[in-house]
C-alpha cells in the first residue's frame, strides 16, 4: 500500500532509518525501566509518568491519554504536521530521494478541503509576495519602510521576517488576486479580501499598513498582522480565523524558533510581533509570541511538544502584568518550569533593547528571569498598601498561602526566610502558618494529587475506585488474538479461517481485517510497519495499546480465545435475531418470524455445543 504517490519503499526506508527511541528522546526524557523507556506524556500534561516506548517493536503509546503509534505517527503528532508532510520532511533529514509532488498527492487526489486549504496556502503566498514587492520596490511603500527604519528594523531582519506593506488603495490585492485567477469568494473566506456592504465585489481587508506573515507548519503564509504606522485604530489588524488560522493554537514565528527550542528545551513567551523580532535581533531566537489574543490551554500544548520551560516576557505595564499572571496558571498546568522577565514599568522589550541594548536585555531581562513564584509574589504587592500594618499583615498572609503551594520545601525555606528578613517577621510564624495552609488545603507532604486520584490533568477531576473493573472475556481474549496475530502471520491466516471478521468489538474486527490484507501482501509481522498500513488514528491507538500486552502464547491458550470470541459472537447473533422476530411479529409477518425462530435455535445449538 501506499499512500497518494509515496512509494511504500520510502515508508519503509523512513520507519528503518528512525530509531524511536532517539526520535522521541528528542523531544521526551526518557528513563529505562526494563525493556520499556518512560517518561511524561508530551500530549497532555502529567506528574506521573504514563507515556511508554518499546523498542524492540518500534512504537509509543501513552496510558494517560491514549495517543500511540510509529515513529512517523509521534513526528505527525509533535509537529502537527499530516502523514505525507512528515514522511516528506523526514525523508529529506534523512537523505532518503523524495520522489513525489508536494505533499505526497497531486490536487486530483486532495480532498475538497484539503483543496481549499492548498488554494489559501498559495493565495496566502502570494499575498506576502506582493506585499514585500510594494514595500521594497515602489514609491507607495517607500513611507512604510521610513517607517520601519525609524523604528530599527534593518534591511536584513525586514527581508528575514517577510515584512510588507499593504497600499492605502481598496482594491490592490482584490485586482492582483482576480488577474491570477484565486476565486473571491474564497480568498474573502481566507481572510484576505472583504465584501462590499452596498454594492457587489470585494475590498482589500489590509489596507495601508505594515504586513507580518504568520506562517504555517510548513514555513507558508497562512495569516497576516497589519500594522497601522499613524495614531488610528485598531492599531494592529490580524486576519481572522479561516480554515488555515485558528488564533488560539497559532504561535507567530513557532515554525522559524522551534530548533532553538527544541535544542535548549526553553521558549520566550512575548506578547507582539515587533517584540519577538526585535528580540530575535538581540539573539534572542527561541522567541514566540500569541496572535494578538490572550494565551490559551491550546497555545500552552503546542508549545509544550518543544519546550520544557517558558520565559513569559510581556510588557512591563499594568496590561501587560496582568497578562502575565493570567498565563502563569496555563502554563504551570501544562507541565513547565515557568520564569518571567521583568521589564520597568512602562517599558516593552523593543523599547528595553532601544534604550539599554540587545546585551542588557539578554542578561538582565531573559537570563536574569525570576520564578514563578518570585513573580506571584511581586505582582501581589500591588494588591496592597504595605506601608500600613494592616496591609502588610493582609499580603503576609496571601503570600504564605502562594509559598505553601509549592511542591520543593528548600523552595518553602527559602521564600519564607526572605519574607521573615523583609517584614521582621519570626520564620517559625511563618513556617507555622505555612504548614496550617497545606494541611487546610489537604496538600500533604509533597504537594501531589492526593491519592485516588488519577495524576494527570486530563484527569484530575476523576476520582475512581483503585482497581479498574474486570474486562468481559470475550473483550480480553479478542485482544490477545490481535497480539498473536501482528506476532506471526501463520497465527492470523489460522484467525481468518477459523473466524473471519467475526469479532466482537467493531475496531477489533477492523484491525483483523487490515492484518489480513497486510500478509496477503506478502509482509512479515512488523508492528511498527503495519500501523503505518492503517492511516486511521483510533485504530492506531488500539493496536499500540495492544502491542505492549505480553500474553504468553501456546496452543491451547489460542483454543481458548477463539471459542471464548466464537461464544461471544454467538450471543451476539441471538440477540440481533431476537429483535428481528420481534419487528416481525410486530409487522403481521409470521411466516418471516417463524424462519427467524428457526434460525435463533440452531445457533442455540451451535452456541450449546461450542
Amino acid at each position: 500500500m501506499n499512500y497518494g504517490m509515496i512509494p511504500q519503499e520510502t515508508i519503509d526506508e523512513v520507519l528503518r532509518r528512525y530509531d524511536i527511541a532517539e526520535t522521541v528522546g528528542r523531544y521526551v526524557h526518557l528513563t529505562k525501566q526494563g525493556k520499556y523507556l518512560k517518561g511524561l506524556c508530551p500530549f497532555h500534561s502529567e506528574k506521573t509518568p504514563s507515556f511508554t516506548v518499546t523498542p524492540e517493536k518500534q512504537i509509543y503509546h501513552c496510558y494517560g491519554c491514549g495517543k500511540g503509534g510509529n515513529v512517523i505517527k509521534f513526528v505527525m503528532e509533535m509537529e502537527n504536521e499530516t502523514f505525507p508532510e512528515a514522511v516528506k520532511r523526514m525523508a529529506e533529514e534523512a537523505g532518503i530521494a523524495v520522489t513525489w509532488s508536494h505533499g505526497g498527492t497531486d490536487h486530483e487526489e486532495l480532498t475538497p478541503r484539503q483543496k481549499e486549504q492548498e488554494k489559501l496556502r498559495e493565495a496566502n503566498e502570494f499575498a506576502k509576495k506582493l506585499f514585500t514587492f510594494v514595500l521594497r520596490n515602489t514609491a507607495a511603500g517607500k513611507p512604510a519602510m521610513d517607517y520601519l527604519r525609524s523604528r530599527g528594523f534593518t534591511d536584513k531582519l525586514i527581508e528575514e521576517f517577510g515584512i510588507g506593506y499593504a497600499p492605502s488603495r481598496w482594491d490592490t490585492l482584490e485586482k492582483a488576486l482576480a488577474r491570477n485567477g484565486f476565486d473571491l469568494p474564497e480568498m474573502e473566506q481566507g481572510g484576505l479580501l472583504l465584501k462590499k456592504q452596498e454594492s457587489e465585489g470585494y475590498v482589500d481587508r489590509f489596507r495601508d499598513r505594515v504586513m507580518f506573515p504568520i506562517n504555517g507548519n510548513d514555513g507558508r503564509a497562512i495569516a497576516f498582522a497589519g500594522r497601522l504606522m499613524s495614531d488610528g485604530q485598531p492599531k494592529y489588524l490580524n486576519s481572522p480565523e479561516t480554515p488555515l488560522f485558528a488564533k488560539s493554537r497559532t504561535l507567530y514565528r513557532l515554525y522559524e524558533a522551534r530548533g532553538a527550542i527544541r535544542k535548549t528545551r526553553q521558549a520566550v513567551l512575548f506578547e507582539g510581533y515587533v517584540d519577538v523580532i526585535k528580540a530575535w535581533s538581540a539573539g534572542v531566537t527561541n522567541g514566540v509570541a500569541t496572535m494578538g489574543t490572550a494565551l490559551t490551554a491550546d497555545h500552552a500544548a503546542v508549545l509544550r511538544r518543544f519546550a520544557d520551560e517558558v520565559i513569559v516576557c510581556y510588557d512591563g505595564d499594568d496590561a501587560g502584568q496582568a497578562a502575565a499572571a493570567k498565563s502563569l496558571p496555563l502554563l504551570e498546568q501544562a507541565g513547565f518550569q515557568v520564569r518571567v522577565g521583568l521589564l520597568p514599568p512602562g517599558m516593552d522589550p523593543d523599547e528595553y533593547i532601544g534604550s539599554y541594548g540587545p546585551e542588557a536585555f539578554v542578561r538582565e531581562v531573559i537570563e536574569g528571569a525570576v520564578s514563578a513564584i518570585k513573580f506571584k509574589l511581586i505582582y501581589l504587592r500591588k494588591s496592597h498598601i504595605l506601608l500600613e500594618d494592616d496591609g502588610k499583615i493582609r499580603y503576609l498572609r496571601d503570600a504564605v498561602k502562594l509559598v505553601a503551594r509549592q511542591d520543593s520545601p528548600t523552595e518553602r525555606e527559602i521564600l519564607l526566610k526572605e519574607l521573615s528578613q523583609e517584614f521582621n517577621i519570626s520564620l517559625d510564624t511563618l513556617k507555622q502558618e505555612t504548614a496550617d495552609v497545606r494541611r487546610q488545603e489537604k496538600l500533604g507532604t509533597s504537594g501531589d494529587i492526593p491519592d485516588g486520584t488519577w495524576n494527570n490533568v486530563w484527569n484530575e477531576y476523576r476520582s475512581g475506585a483503585r482497581h479498574p473493573p474486570l474486562e468481559p472475556a470475550y473483550l480480553q481474549a479478542e485482544r490477545r488474538l490481535i497480539s498473536w496475530m501482528m506476532q506471526d502471520a501463520q497465527t492470523a491466516f489460522l484467525v481468518q479461517n477459523r473466524m473471519g471478521d467475526r469479532f466482537y468489538v467493531e475496531d477489533h474486527a477492523a484491525v483483523a481485517a487490515y492484518l489480513y490484507s497486510y500478509y496477503s501482501q506478502g509482509n512479515v509481522p512488523d508492528v511498527g510497519r503495519f500501523i503505518s498500513f492503517l492511516q486511521d488514528d483510533r485504530l492506531e491507538r488500539t493496536v499500540t495499546a495492544i502491542a505492549l500486552e505480553d500474553a504468553p502464547f501456546d496452543e491451547r491458550a489460542l483454543e481458548d480465545c477463539l471459542r471464548t470470541v466464537g461464544q461471544a459472537s454467538l450471543v451476539r447473533d441471538i440477540e440481533r435475531k431476537k429483535e428481528e422476530m420481534l419487528r416481525a411479529e410486530r409487522a403481521g409477518d409470521i411466516a418471516l418470524a417463524v424462519q427467524i425462530g428457526t434460525e435463533i435455535i440452531a445457533l442455540e445449538k451451535k452456541r450449546k455445543e461450542g
